[in-house]
């Protein structure tokens, strides 16, 4: 059946599993794709696709589980699930929460690729029950949907399904939609006489479909309806959505070299004609405006970067960085919490961390800013068109003036009034042969 007008609908978001086979101390819904928890993932999506409320089903210990839930803000009613007795009783936990929607959609934390519009196509149909389906190039271990026409009659997991039911390459995709009606009659139907001994929520088509309800099928891609449950599922997904990042970009006029050797976050933001050269990774909380370069091998997280700057090669840029129009950052390069004006550079081989550049502000290789007393951090406030040496350090808190320049070698400690020349390095002393006295008394020596 085709999608009425959209109504909002309540998400059922199943999220109580260990997920022994990640084999790590933290829940696997909490395990990042593309700088966000796979749960992030699953939540997004259905509020995207119209959820008014989450209805989040967890077990008893995942505190954290329900921390970051509720962290990302919205309408969200936990559902604990005492026993892990399969997708049925875990929708049984969240039975009562659920009364107050027409529409639900039951949906899985687990599955970091779903797309909104896959979840909102099944809130939509008509249907009293829909479920999601997918053809996977190999059926393998999937449940199988058994089709009467273009009916769903029911889905037979793959333990217990004979020889000819396994042949049907029509496989559940794990998502289901139905109406408050049907989830009322039909939930309390569901037995455990199965290989697993589980309440299989599948069981719910027969069961609908047996009793004349209507039941319908929307179709997915294989990866929307990928469930990750291994480290290795969890670098398949992550390639996948990488995949996805880097074609969405390519098509609104970002350049890429080598699209596969770019590594892009759930948020990141870049204007067309933005230029990434190979081997860069974006981390979360960057935006990058138009005409930037972004040379290789350069590692970007929480920054915000003008238009046509240049940053890299072998940059790394730290969360609370600003980079101006036209500034340049080079090659060996790390900021944190710095703000770099426009046109200024700090083109080789410094550390500018708490710092305010003003622009074209100059700063020569091996300059630092000394930030941190062990206990606090302090900042370096550096005038606009000041010159800074090479092998400078700043000893933060100190602010250089405007136009200001600073010897190379200066290790600058005070603050500097505007067009003032410092320079702190040592006077040079000259001992005219002392070199060949030296060498001439130690071979002497060896002798």
């Amino acid at each position: 059946m085709s999608p009425s007008s959209p109504t909002p609908f309540g998400a059922i978001l199943l999220a109580a599993g260990k997920g022994t086979r990640m084999r790590s101390a933290l829940p696997k819904v909490l395990h990042e794709i593309a700088g966000r928890p796979m749960l992030g993932h699953a939540i997004a999506a259905a509020r995207q696709a119209g959820a008014a409320e989450i209805l989040l089903v967890t077990s008893p210990e995942q505190d954290d589980v329900r921390a970051y839930a509720d962290s990302l803000k919205g309408a969200l009613t936990h559902c604990i699930q005492q026993e892990q007795l399969g997708t049925g009783d875990a929708v049984a936990a969240a039975f009562d929460a659920a009364k107050k929607h027409q529409r639900l959609v039951v949906m899985f934390g687990d599955t970091p690729l779903m797309r909104a519009e896959v979840l909102a196509g099944l809130a939509l149909h008509t249907a009293e029950l829909a479920v999601l389906g997918f053809e996977p190039e190999d059926p393998a271990a999937y449940g199988r949907i058994v089709m009467q026409g273009e009916t769903p009659t029911q889905i037979i997991e793959f333990k217990d399904a004979d020889a000819a039911t396994r042949k049907i390459g029509l496989c559940n995709g794990g998502a289901m939609a139905l109406s408050q009606a049907a989830l009322a009659k039909y939930l309390p139907q569901l037995k455990n006489d199965n290989a697993q001994g589980e309440y299989y929520l599948p069981d719910l088509v027969g069961l609908a479909a047996q009793d004349g309800a209507t039941t319908g099928l929307v179709m997915a891609k294989p990866e929307d309806t990928m469930g990750v449950d291994s480290r290795a599922g969890q670098a398949k997904a992550e390639g996948l959505m990488q995949r996805r990042l880097r074609q969405s970009f390519l098509e609104a006029g970002v350049g890429m070299q080598d699209p596969d050797s770019v590594f892009l976050s759930y948020d990141t933001q870049i204007d067309a004609d933005v230029v990434l050269e190979p081997h860069v990774k974006i981390n979360p909380g960057v935006r990058i405006a138009s005409g930037t370069i972004i040379k290789a091998f350069t590692h970007l997280e929480g920054v915000d970067i003008g238009k046509d700057a240049q940053i890299g090669p072998y940059a790394r840029l730290r969360p609370g960085t600003q980079v101006g129009d036209e500034a340049k950052i080079g090659n060996f390069v790390e900021t944190k919490k710095a703000i770099v004006g426009k046109g200024a550079k700090i083109s080789h081989l410094s550390y500018i961390g708490d710092a305010e550049l003003g622009h074209e502000v100059n700063i020569g290789a091996g300059t630092i800013t000394c930030n941190y007393d062990g206990y606090n951090k302090h900042v370096t406030k550096i005038g606009a068109g000041a010159f800074i040496g090479s092998n400078s350090s700043l000893i933060a808190p100190v602010q250089i003036g405007k136009g200001a320049y600073l010897g190379s070698g200066s290790a600058i400690s005070k603050d500097v009034p505007d067009d003032a020349l410092v320079v702190t390095r040592a006077r040079v002393r000259e001992i005219a042969g002392w070199g060949a006295k030296f060498r001439n008394s130690n071979s002497k020596k060896d002798k």
